[in-house]
């Protein structure tokens, strides 16, 4: 009988792992060890929604209309479209066939699942976007391979994540579980906690000046769904790093480091192709500067020294736009929580 067993069915606590615990028949849930999973998995059904239900006229407007948009305001909301529509695909990638995979704490998992779930509508937001605004689908999801400074950051993402998704990869020895760490650091500090962030502070100016409201209203709900999946993956290197303390070298603390500091020079580069002359309230300087903020921000949160020094954060308001307790929703009236459809609450 397993040691993780207590009679039939029944799991030990203590014997619960973040990876490489004895497997079991089903999925034993109960009890929870880790709550801050459980605690996202929640905060991840709070926040549901689905694009349709955003509306897209206003945006369809200001599109089509010849003095509305600048050429470099079309610039950047191309640009981002083209980098997320296909980066998404690269996050469902990694959670299906290999976090979920090796990660083997059920907890985790469910939360695993809201997040698949989550990507596909991710996913299914900028199909929405393209056939709302009758967009060139080629243009659009194509940029990966047209578009220079969108091409390194997924190039770059696939070189740090590739071995996990070998055949035979396994974290039973310490290579393999270190190589794991690294994959988790590579997947969530650094593609959806920096390589993301410039293009949702892009997007949401925009929307802080009425334009492009639909596409604004529907990457707030990514960010801040992108944020739940930041904190869960903050939380389960720290996580596997407790367990597993051998793992975290000073050789491979220099390699994580390298790794974000590579990150934030791709991010800036797609910053200043993006806004090659800027845009009203945005230049390419100050995605420097927020670039290397996000990216000290994240070394904390996994232990390892801020390398760009005190920077202010030049965008404070998207702080407001990640609070889980302003979320609107999709309907005439407004509630001051959108949890679910049989949940809400009106406000007189």
């Amino acid at each position: 009988m397993s040691s993780a067993i207590i009679g039939p069915g029944r799991v030990r606590v203590a014997d619960k792992r973040l990876i490489n615990a004895e497997a079991v028949d089903v999925n034993q849930l109960m009890p929870i060890k880790y709550a801050w999973a459980w605690e996202h998995y929640q905060n991840g059904l709070r926040n549901h929604w689905v694009p349709s239900e955003v509306p897209m006229l206003k945006d369809i407007e200001q599109w089509r209309a010849p003095d509305v948009l600048t050429p470099g305001e079309r610039v950047l909301v191309m640009r981002n479209l083209g980098f997320f529509a296909t980066a998404e695909s690269l996050v469902a990638n990694n959670i299906v066939l290999a976090i979920f995979r090796h990660v083997t704490n059920p907890e985790c998992r469910q939360y695993l699942l809201r997040q698949a779930f989550e990507e596909a509508v991710h996913t299914h937001t900028f199909h929405y976007v393209v056939e709302s605004l009758g967009l060139d689908e080629g243009e659009v999801f194509n940029a990966y391979r047209e578009i220079p400074a969108i091409t390194a950051k997924d190039a770059f993402e696939l070189e740090l994540t590739a071995a996990v998704l070998q055949p035979g990869f396994s974290t039973t020895t310490f290579e393999g579980a270190q190589c794991f760490l690294e994959n988790l650091i590579g997947y969530y500090v650094i593609l959806e906690g920096i390589l993301f962030y410039s293009g949702f502070a892009m997007i949401l100016s925009l929307k802080r000046r009425n334009l492009m409201p639909g596409i604004g209203q529907q990457f707030e709900y990514i960010l801040r769904d992108e944020t739940i999946h930041l904190n869960f993956g903050v939380d389960l290197i720290n996580g596997i790093r407790h367990e597993r303390p051998d793992l975290w070298t000073p050789d491979f603390q220099t390699k994580a480091t390298e790794a974000i500091e590579r990150a934030v020079g791709l991010e800036i580069a797609y910053a200043k192709d993006c806004l090659p002359q800027g845009v009203l309230g945005l230049t390419a300087g100050m995605f420097e500067d927020y670039v290397r903020y996000v990216a000290n921000r994240r070394l904390e949160r996994i232990g390892l020294v801020p390398v760009y020094g005190e920077r202010p954060n030049p965008f404070p308001w998207l702080s407001e736009t990640i609070d889980l307790r302003k979320q609107q929703n999709f309907f005439e009236r407004k509630v001051t929580e959108y949890q679910s459809q049989s949940a809400l609450t009106w406000e007189d």
